[in-house]
């Protein structure tokens, strides 16, 4: 990957002796979906595919920024001096958010880059592109400039950008999970307070299969936002009576007992999912800690169920995919992934299983849809990083 990069940036760019290579994973959470920005768990990973950036430094303020996923878009450029939020610049406004939340807070940005962009994520399939090319951006920074800024600074830059820059109140799960990404492990994050823990994922003998609906969805577009309201509404009415300042500090069975003082119906369900998934994702990182897989099945589906009737950020697609993979022998378990609209499902197959999952799941899917999905086998990797020396990003 090293090398096509290397081709991309001379063919935009010119030959540089002086290129670095970076990476940032795209990520799949595993269970723990809308808990994030609920004060909840969630429990994601990084993956093995991701979006590299070629760089030059210049010698001026101007940044340079073009996209191998995005040619016909040719080259984006911004001065240092002067970033604003473009709508015609399309993907461009992910890095532009980071450098300008760079310098918002109190950062040295002396000089500017070329850089080339190329990622092998899916757009819009949910597995955090847009959060992929903030982190990759958010080391870069670093990085080239000898930014006094640790990983976990890194991180809550690049949400706050995608929050104010882009418009999309999202939570920290895809920025975390993308720069403090452990090859082979998941990661148990507490959401409201941002402690974790690594839990070494045994797959011995199983795959992660990722099925991309390839139905589009832009979160910013979405009721992603409409989501967010009305579980801050819900969680209003429990305030009137209860000391908590989020839904994820309920457990299931305070929320039953007091779920009657949220006044809107809709409201409810919003929040019973908050709080029911918040544990389901708790129970299940145990089980894999302790490699008891034997009820993960179990706490997937019922965590699609509840994305489904509750949060209703499910789709025809998400749900005829899930429902083929339920009816698989040898899938463990399976569910929507990302913010839901759109994008994909993750599943959990034995490997000698995972050929005929593919081709039955997508036959399936295609025959209810009339849309061919795409999938993927996924490999477990680490987070966003300088590639050096033989380190390819794999």
């Amino acid at each position: 990957m090293k090398h096509k990069i290397k081709k991309a940036f001379a063919d935009v760019f010119g030959e540089s002796e002086d290129l670095r290579i970076f990476f940032a994973p795209g990520r799949v959470n595993l269970i723990g979906e809308h808990t994030d920005y609920n004060g909840g768990h969630v429990f994601p990973c990084a993956l093995t595919i991701g979006t590299y950036a070629a760089v030059r430094e210049r010698g001026d303020r101007l940044v340079r920024m073009y996209s191998h996923h995005f040619k016909d878009a040719g080259i984006k450029e911004c001065s240092l001096d002067n970033i604003r939020y473009q709508k015609e610049d399309g993907w461009a406004n992910y890095p532009k958010g980071v450098m300008a939340e760079c310098l918002g807070s109190g950062f040295s940005l002396p000089h500017g880059f070329d850089i080339v962009f190329w990622g092998n994520i899916p757009n819009g399939a949910g597995l955090s592109s847009s959060a992929s090319i903030e982190l990759v951006t958010a080391v870069i920074l670093k990085e080239c400039h000898e930014l006094e800024a640790d990983m976990l600074d890194l991180v809550k830059l690049a949400q706050t950008a995608e929050n104010s820059f882009i418009g999309v109140s999202c939570g920290i799960m895809d920025q975390f999970a993308i720069g403090m990404g452990k090859k082979h492990h998941a990661i148990l994050l507490n959401c409201g307070t941002l402690s974790f823990e690594y839990t070494k994922l045994g797959l011995s003998g199983l795959s992660i299969v990722i099925a991309n609906t390839n139905k589009k969805r832009t979160l910013a577009d979405s009721g992603y936002n409409t989501r967010l309201k009305e579980c801050g509404e819900a969680l209003c009415d429990l305030q009137k009576h209860l000391s908590v300042q989020s839904l994820g500090e309920l457990t299931p069975s305070a929320f039953d007992a007091h779920a009657e003082l949220i006044q809107n119906e809709v409201n409810r369900r919003r929040a019973k999912h908050a709080v029911y998934e918040n544990h389901r994702t708790i129970e299940a990182a145990d089980m894999f800690s302790n490699n008891q897989l034997h009820h993960i099945g179990e706490l997937m589906r019922d965590s699609h169920l509840s994305l489904r009737d509750d949060y209703e950020v499910t789709s025809h697609e998400l749900d005829t995919l899930a429902e083929a993979a339920w009816r698989h022998g040898g899938v463990i378990g399976s569910r929507m992934t990302g913010a839901g609209f759109g994008g994909c499902t993750v599943s959990i197959v034995k490997d000698d299983a995972v050929s005929d999952f593919i081709e039955t799941a997508g036959a399936r899917y295609e025959e209810k849809t009339g849309r061919k999905a795409d999938f993927y086998t996924a490999d477990v990797g680490a987070g966003a990083r300088e590639l050096k020396g033989d380190d390819d990003g794999n």
